[in-house]
Parts: C-alpha cells; sequence; structure tokens
C-alpha cells in the first residue's frame, strides 16, 4: 500500500505524530511491536495533558509533592503548588495513543522495521509482519523514524544516529504498599545517591495499585538489579510483589541532525529529545512527535526536503535553553556524593522550589521572577564553590 508518511514506532512520539498527520488527512502508516512497555517513571505535567487532550481516566495517580532524597538521607519534600504531576501506566497510556491515532485514519501495522529500499519509483519501507513472518514492502513519501533510542532508523539513515549516547533505565513495577511512614501514594521519591546510581538517580513512583521503583545509570559495569534491590531496601519495599522488570536505553542528548537531507525525519528518543538531568521523556517525546508531523506536511506541499529541517528547528526554538541547562545541572551536581547533597541542599531554597515546577509544569523557563533568578544563580555558584557548608542532617 502506498503512504504519504511511514512512522517506525508506536510510542508517545510515533502515535503523536500519526494522529496529527492522520488528523491533516494524509494517509499514515504507524508499524509498532507488539508486547513491549517502556521502562519509565510514568510522569507527566499538566501541560501535556492540555496540550494532547489526555483523558482523566489515564491518571492512575496525581503527585503533590516531590522528596529530593541526598546521600545521606536527608530529605527535602518540595510541595507541588497550583498543580500535580500526572502519572501514567505506559501499557495503557501507549495503547491509549495508538488506538486513538487508527480511529482518526492511520494504519496500525504490526511488526518490526529492516530497512529502507530506494529506486527510481520512490521510497519503499521494508518490515516484517509479526503475525506472518513475512516481509512486507510498504510505498512512502516519507518516512518518520520513531523507535527509540537505538534506533533503527537513525543508525542507518541520519549522520550521527549511530552515536547517541544513553543512560540504561530500570525498574521494577511492583503492587503498592499501604501509605506508611516511608511511602506515600501522593509523593514522588528522588533518590540522589551514588550507592544507587553514581551518575544519574534512583526513584519510587506512585501509581495508584503499583509503583514504579527503578534507577538510570551510563556505567555498564553497574548491577541494576542489585541496586533497584538496594534502592527498594532502604524505601521500606523490598517484601512488596513484583509485578514486572524493564530495562531500556534513554537518549542523553538531542542529535545534531534529524533528517536525512531526503525522506527520513526523526522523533522522541530516536532524536535524542529526553531532558537531561531529570530524564523527563514523555512530555518531549509527543513535542517531538508533534514537530515531525508538522516538518512531514511541509515536506508534503512543497516537496522540499530542507522543510524537514522545521522539526529540530521547531523544537530546540522552544526547548533548547531548557535542556542546556539541565545539562549544565547534570554535569555539575550528579558527578560525586558530595555534589549530589549540595544539590539536595539547594533544593531546600524556596525560589528554587518554585521556578523549578513552575519550568515543569509548563515546560518553558520562567522570566517572571528576574531576582528569584538572580538569587538562584548566585547560591549555586556558592555551593558549588563549597563556600556554603551543605546541610547534612
Amino acid at each position: 500500500m502506498d503512504y504519504d508518511v511511514f512512522i517506525v514506532g508506536g510510542g508517545p512520539s510515533g502515535a503523536t505524530a500519526a494522529d496529527d498527520l492522520a488528523r491533516a488527512g494524509h494517509k499514515v502508516a504507524l508499524l509498532d511491536r507488539a508486547g513491549r512497555i517502556k521502562p519509565c517513571g510514568g510522569a507527566i505535567p499538566p501541560r501535556l495533558i492540555a496540550d494532547f487532550a489526555i483523558p482523566d481516566h489515564l491518571i492512575v495517580a496525581r503527585i503533590s509533592t516531590a522528596r529530593m532524597i541526598s546521600p545521606t538521607g536527608r530529605a527535602v519534600d518540595i510541595a507541588i503548588e497550583n498543580g500535580f504531576v500526572g502519572m501514567v501506566d505506559r501499557e495503557d497510556f501507549d495503547e491509549y495513543l495508538r488506538t486513538r491515532a487508527q480511529q482518526n485514519g492511520a494504519d496500525r501495522l504490526t511488526g518490526t522495521f529492516v530497512r529502507i529500499e530506494r529506486d527510481s519509483t520512490g521510497t519503499r519501507v521494508i518490515w516484517r509482519d509479526k503475525d506472518s513472518g513475512q516481509e512486507r514492502h510498504s510505498r512512502t513519501r516519507l518516512v518518520i523514524g520513531a523507535d527509540g533510542a537505538r534506533s533503527t532508523v537513525a543508525r542507518a539513515e541520519v549522520p550521527g544516529g549511530d552515536k547517541i549516547p544513553y543512560v540504561i533505565a530500570y525498574h521494577e513495577i511492583i503492587k503498592a504498599p499501604p501509605a506508611n511512614a516511608n511511602y506515600d501514594p501522593t509523593r514522588c521519591d528522588v533518590i540522589y545517591d551514588g550507592a544507587i546510581s553514581t551518575d544519574f538517580y534512583g526513584w519510587v513512583f506512585p501509581h495508584g495499585p503499583s509503583a514504579s521503583v527503578g534507577m538510570g545509570t551510563e556505567e555498564s559495569s553497574t548491577d541494576l538489579k542489585q541496586a533497584t534491590a538496594r534502592l527498594r531496601d532502604m524505601a521500606g519495599l523490598a517484601g512488596c510483589e513484583t509485578i514486572r522488570r524493564e530495562g531500556a536505553p534513554i537518549p542523553l542528548q538531542p542529535l545534531a541532525a534529524w533528517d536525512n537531507g531526503r525522506d527520513v525525519v526523526l522523533a522522541g528518543d530516536a532524536a535524542g529529545v529526553v531532558a537531561p538531568s531529570s530524564g523527563e521523556g514523555i512530555y518531549y517525546a509527543m513535542a517531538g512527535g508533534r514537530v515531525a508531523a508538522t516538518a512531514a506536511q511541509a515536506f508534503l506541499a512543497s516537496g522540499r526536503a530542507r522543510d524537514l529541517k522545521l522539526a529540530r528547528k521547531l523544537f530546540m526554538r522552544q526547548h533548547g535553553m531548557v535542556f542546556k541547562v539541565l545539562r549544565r545541572m547534570q554535569d555539575a551536581y550528579y558527578r560525586s556524593d558530595d555534589r549530589r547533597e549540595r544539590f539536595v541542599s539547594l533544593c531546600h531554597d524556596i525560589d528554587v522550589q518554585r521556578l523549578t515546577f513552575e519550568a515543569y509544569m509548563n515546560k518553558q523557563l520562567v522570566a517572571a521572577r528576574p531576582m528569584a533568578h538572580l538569587r538562584i544563580g548566585i547560591k549555586n555558584l556558592l555551593h558549588l564553590s563549597g563556600l556554603v557548608k551543605a546541610s547534612y542532617t
């Protein structure tokens, strides 16, 4: 079958691109592997819920507090003012997005991407059908690669797509215990401790009847299951029933190019759009899918390959500065337990708390409080220089 756009990958980025393009009247294919659930804490901000019309029934928990925990066990609770962080289960959330795209006109295909072929008649995607095991050929004008951090499309088609740096994330979905002194179903715990991760962090994220407990790291020598077992023990969750275990790479920075200058553009993890420091990916994946769809529509209308560059340009214009600031924060504070202790100490500051969550909820740096920004900059320098002693109690 002939398509305007063939999308490889049915996660939030691919499903969002498929939905936008199908709604715009284009002939769209959405290829996805069945049965895979991406390991993910599942946090989504109100901005995502509003921008992408997420129904209430997908929100399995509403988080009102974030707890930052230092290497010495110091806990700083940050209240989320004027809103909440929504939690979703990726199995249900991703399937809803794929189904919505299908209902709006996208063709859903189940199988795996093999390669792209080109000849005088145009571009064809070769993919293997899950049910029959047979190779299928689909002609298309454009391919969107939304197939994750180790994107096969990116490696084959886009310069630099084979060199994207990433952390490995691992988590265990457990049956949530009743609320107690250690576990609060309305609070996310973020653990900055070298005993859990030497270069990232661990987490405990409530999901209503279940919870996600996990960690991430770039260190290939780290035993992910052992580190997560240690985290569960520290959090008083060692005895909880384990429902499933999952692991996957998470990219660390956006690629320098998102298109091949011809007939391929990337979206989501395949383009590297996971926020540094926080590791937040769902919102940025969906935003990446939307700008890929925008670039695709421009390309389909004009026939100009240079219009594919619009995807990266639009994304970085809106989110590039946030990514740059978060990258610097990660480089500065995640390198040692002493730095992590100072980071948690800095999180105790009310200016940091307010601006951090305003930026998280709205997905942009907040410019409305210039004096607060100045104070945070000064405090940040004092903490990094050691002129301010981190509190260890």
